[in-house]
């Protein structure tokens, strides 16, 4: 289930409910007025939530989880576990897309007054003016939320921190010491989208952003909240400003990110790890304790605990180094063979 915080429950639907809207086919259709309240990914599904298999490699996750309904291709109809309710469709993640909007809606700012009334702040919090407070939003004592800053309902802010002027912050739980600058976006929706019977379809970002004490966001950067899991930041990690992190990523303790990094979906990041500016890291990688990634660089593959890379796309250093000398080199002699 999502973080109630967050997110308003719209459930419980049916499953026949749920059949018309994604334009699914019931495998069973007696189980049509079975209900659920909730889409989960396969490791968080339980009886009242429905979820969906897209990867037949996770096959094994789907006869293991404890979901109620799931949303199969025709192909792998005999793959879901008994018990568990079986909606036929040729794009089940663009099924549980619509399911998830159907189910669930993101919290909005809905007092009219600057500081919400149900929102608690402790004693030596400072508000600075046309800041907003969502309801039901904590700050912890000696925080300073800086002018026009939106802080969104749920949210929740720990000790002696500081909120620059026009940060944005929503579906975040944030430790205490933690320092956000200008500008700073932290729990938008990150990017998701699936092909669906008309288009693409927007997938839910029901997870949050989970930032540890000690951590400072500069200004202008954006940190995405999970999908469904969260998105986390480790103690003590100091990322520059301008820098995109983007949904699932988990990043560990004392890390170095630098202007213009980019570290794209479901990435996790070892404690220790250093990014110089403008530094790319694609989805799903695993970037191990103490790695190094050179300013520029775009990794394309998992870098070992403590080895520096550098390039495009990214290599181990001295590698990298020697081809960049060697084309040097060669560039050099075919101009002077040119010129002869």
């Amino acid at each position: 289930m999502p973080d109630p915080r967050f997110f308003e429950d719209l459930g419980p639907k049916t499953l026949s409910d749920l059949a018309r809207l994604v334009g699914a086919e019931l495998r069973a259709p007696d189980e049509g007025a079975r209900q659920v309240r909730s889409v989960a990914i396969l490791d968080r599904a339980d009886a009242d939530s429905i979820t969906f298999l897209s990867d037949r490699r996770r096959k094994a996750d789907l006869l293991a989880s404890r979901a109620g309904a799931c949303f199969l291709h025709p192909s792998q109809a005999e793959a879901a576990p008994d018990g568990c309710a079986v909606l036929l469709t040729p794009s089940p993640q663009a099924a549980y897309a619509l399911a998830a909007q159907a189910l669930h809606r993101p919290r909005i700012n809905a007092s009219e007054a600057f500081v919400s009334a149900s929102a608690r702040i402790e004693s030596g919090a400072r508000i600075a003016p046309g800041a907003v407070v969502g309801d039901g939003a904590q700050i912890g004592a000696g925080t300073v939320i800086g002018s026009g800053a939106v802080i969104g309902p749920g949210v929740a802010i720990g000790r002696d921190c500081e909120v620059g002027p026009r940060a944005v912050i929503g579906f975040a739980l944030i430790g205490d010491r933690v320092r956000i600058y200008a500008g700073a976006v932290i729990g938008e929706a990150g990017f998701g989208a699936t092909p669906g019977p008309t288009g693409l379809i927007d997938i839910p970002q029901l997870g949050r952003v989970i930032i540890q004490d000690g951590v400072t966001v500069g200004a202008g950067t954006c940190i995405d909240r999970g999908a469904f899991e969260d998105t986390v930041i480790g103690e003590n990690t100091k990322i520059d400003n301008l820098v995109q992190i983007a949904h699932n990523v988990r990043v560990g303790r004392n890390c170095v990110m630098a202007a213009h990094t980019g570290i794209s979906g479901s990435v996790t990041i070892g404690d220790g790890a250093q990014f110089g500016g403008k530094a790319g890291v694609a989805d799903h990688l695993d970037i191990g304790q103490g790695a190094r990634v050179a300013a520029g660089a775009g990794v394309m593959k998992d870098i070992p605990p403590g080895e520096t890379w550098g390039g495009v796309p990214a290599r181990p250093v001295r590698t990298w180094m020697r081809e960049t000398a060697w084309l040097s080199k060669m560039a050099q002699r075919r101009g002077e063979g040119a010129g002869a």
